[in-house]
């Protein structure tokens, strides 16, 4: 398509006066936001739909590159720089290049965006061309509809006397649709409760709220020897400008299903059982959290007791198929009633393991991979069902009278059972509860599965980090020390935060605290590598400058890496710490008496970014002064300014005389949250 086959309608309103509504404000469309100088800064989910880019790989381009074919560039360049200079929003169609390489015709508004602080960004909304076509098409056919529509339609004034009826209502009341105009519902539907019925039209007027699927029984001049059942719904209808112009009222004639309305109920009801188990489990990567969040959705809408049991070998990542046959290890993660019930003491309680033999029922279930029903239990039932006779009495003595069990499948692997038990609701598991139980089974299998595997990679890094730290570290002469490492607790993975204590020649000693910026088990394993270079260099007893200048040229090597760093060395004997800085935060430095502060250090350039000096700075060290190195993850959060988060680093070191351990843990407890998202890496010396 050439460049000049852009269609295009320029707004030449200026910004900030209202623009006509138009299709596109009633279609769901993507967001794209650009600032100035032409890079993605917003990216909304359906952006990601509509281009085939997601957010992660459209934030921080160049729209005209990513979204835009090179013979079109110019013309698109041209239209963007006239929005964000004039003002002038521009609406038109070209084609958009999409992730796949294909190309597809878009609906474009855009119009330029000012903050409170003066700064310029552009704002494009977009639809698919096609689509928006067919919702042209749709609404001329509108009319259409309505007439052939089998569900009766209404149209009423403010006082509800009707405007317009179409065939199928006068099908439904045997009154022709001329007969209906002027006229009251009343007095076409006459329903015992029409006071009601019209009341809730009249509220549905005042609020704007619409009422959906009242039922409403009665009789018509169509039928008048039979009652007949209809699902009424009323609308309120307004003009583009907010003017009330009436309600609609649609009926559909349910007479058979008015007959089953008690069954229709409780398929409503489960429906919102799953959609309130999609937004309640799998909240976190945790197993046992997710197991709990499973029982809390499952009472009491599908059971009175319930009981999720995970296979021991599937929980320690060692299962690879499904079981065949023979006894099972069962952990128990969660236990819920809806009620105080002697059936609790008859499950395990969660954490324990317990081992069912071949002809349990849940070992059955793991097993097949498929459902276990018991629709009526009997004494021999619950043989099958308890761990040992003891607790087959238990459930006798709650009344247990139905019991289901559906598996715990994640891509094809059985990791443990859903158990059901019901004991104060009266009807027994039928095979819509099969259903609702497999479908809230299969959702939150899939969630302990990931977290599972997120555990078992977390615990892997995290073992490989702390194996690379250093180990309690001898006495070091005139210094006392104490330390800390943290993980994150909120992220997938661990990150590469370090620190080290090194004995140098002549009493001295280096002091390195560091951060690999990235995280998982490269970035632990970097950290490894940095760590065992820095102990080499610290040997050769070189300036704190000169050591960093080596770690330097070493991590240019490491692919993708940048690595923030503090080195420093302490001579006793002279009462001097000499220090040097890549790209760290500030050490903090505290004096008995004194107000504690930032280390003033040339704050350098951090390791992999190569040719960059690095200055060193000396610090006098005076006996019972205290200095804190540590890593970003101590002060940095996504809430808070770093200048505040400082300030109260330093607020929390203002007796420096305090035992280092209980310093190390003032700071962690009084800066770190349980869901940061960084690991720390803590040091803390005193000049002895």
């Amino acid at each position: 398509m050439e460049a000049e086959s852009f269609q295009a309608d320029r707004d030449r309103s200026g910004p900030g006066q209202p623009r006509p509504a138009t299709l596109l404000d009633v279609l769901s469309v993507a967001a794209v936001v650009l600032d100035s100088g032409g890079r993605i800064v917003f990216w909304s989910p359906q952006a990601e739909e509509l281009f085939g880019y997601s957010a992660q790989e459209a934030l921080g381009e160049y729209a005209g590159r990513l979204l835009v074919h090179p013979d079109h560039l110019q013309t698109v360049l041209g239209l963007f720089t006239e929005v964000m200079e004039t003002g002038r929003s521009w609406a038109g169609s070209f084609p958009v290049l999409r992730k796949d390489g294909s190309t597809r015709l878009t609906e474009f508004r855009n119009m330029r965006l000012l903050n409170d602080a003066g700064d310029v960004y552009a704002l494009g909304i977009a639809a698919d061309h096609d689509t928006l076509q067919r919702v042209e098409t749709d609404l001329a056919l509108c009319e259409r509809l309505i007439d052939q529509s089998p569900i009766g339609l209404a149209l009423m004034d403010p006082d509800l006397r009707y405007l317009l009826v179409n065939p199928a209502l006068e099908r439904i009341d045997g009154i022709p649709a001329a007969e209906h105009i002027g006229r009251h519902l009343r007095e076409t539907l006459p329903f015992p409760d029409m006071d009601t019925i019209e009341s809730a039209l009249h509220q549905v007027l005042a609020t704007g709220t619409p009422i959906l699927d009242q039922y409403a029984v009665g009789r018509t001049p169509a039928d008048p020897d039979n009652d007949h059942a209809w699902s009424l719904s009323f609308y309120r209808l307004e003009d583009p400008g907010g003017r009330i112009l009436g309600a609609a009222t649609s009926v559909v004639d349910v007479t058979e299903r008015h007959r089953a309305a008690t069954e229709a109920d409780r398929a409503r009801r489960r429906l919102a059982v799953i959609a309130d188990a999609s937004a309640r489990v799998g909240t976190t990567l945790e197993v046992e959290h997710t197991a709990r969040e499973l029982a809390e959705v499952a009472t009491p809408e599908l059971a009175d007791v319930v009981a999720v049991d995970v296979l021991d070998s599937a929980l320690a990542c060692r299962r690879t198929g499904r079981p065949d046959s023979g006894p099972e290890l069962f952990r128990a993660l969660a236990l819920k009633a809806t009620h105080p019930t002697v059936a609790l003491r008859a499950a395990d309680p969660p954490g324990d393991l317990a081992a069912y033999d071949g002809d349990r029922l849940v070992t059955l279930c793991v097993h097949t991979g498929r459902p276990v029903l018991v629709r009526h239990v009997t004494e021999q039932d619950l043989r099958r069902i308890a761990r040992d006779p003891e607790a087959g009495s238990l459930l006798a003595r709650a009344g247990v009278h139905s019991y289901l069990a559906v598996p715990l499948i994640a891509h094809g692997e059985v990791l443990g059972a859903l158990d059901l038990k019901r004991t104060r609701n009266p009807l027994p598991f039928h095979d819509d509860d099969v259903v609702l139980a497999c479908e809230l089974a299969g959702r939150a299998a899939v969630a302990m599965d990931n977290a599972r595997w997120y555990q078992s990679v977390r615990n892997t890094a995290l073992t490989l980090q702390r194996s690379l730290l250093p180990d309690r570290p001898p006495h070091h002469p005139g210094l006392e020390l104490a330390y800390r490492y943290q993980p994150a607790q909120a992220t997938s993975e661990v990150g590469g935060d370090w620190y080290d204590v090194i004995p140098l020649g002549d009493d001295k000693t280096a002091l390195v605290v560091g951060d690999v910026m990235g995280n998982g088990i490269d970035a632990a394993a970097t950290m490894g590598r940095l760590r065992t270079a820095t102990c080499a260099y610290a040997d050769l007893d070189l300036a704190p400058g000169t050591v960093l200048q080596h770690l330097d040229k070493i991590t240019c090597d490491l692919e993708h890496y940048i690595v923030t760093c503090v080195y420093g060395t302490y001579e006793p004997s002279r009462r001097r710490c000499h220090l040097a800085n890549a790209g760290h935060m500030p050490p903090a430095l505290a004096r008995p008496g004194k107000e504690p502060v930032l280390l003033d250090l040339p704050p350098g350039a951090p390791l992999g970014v190569g040719g960059v000096p690095f200055e060193t700075t000396t610090v006098e060290l005076l006996a019972g002064d205290l200095m804190i190195l540590y890593t970003d993850g101590l002060v940095e959060t996504r809430h808070h300014p770093i200048d505040d988060r400082l300030n109260a680093l330093l607020a929390l070191l203002d007796k420096p005389e305090r035992p280092l351990e209980e310093i190390c843990d003032l700071l962690l407890h009084g800066l770190r949250h349980p869901d940061d998202h960084d690991d720390v890496a803590l040091l803390a010396v005193r000049a002895l």
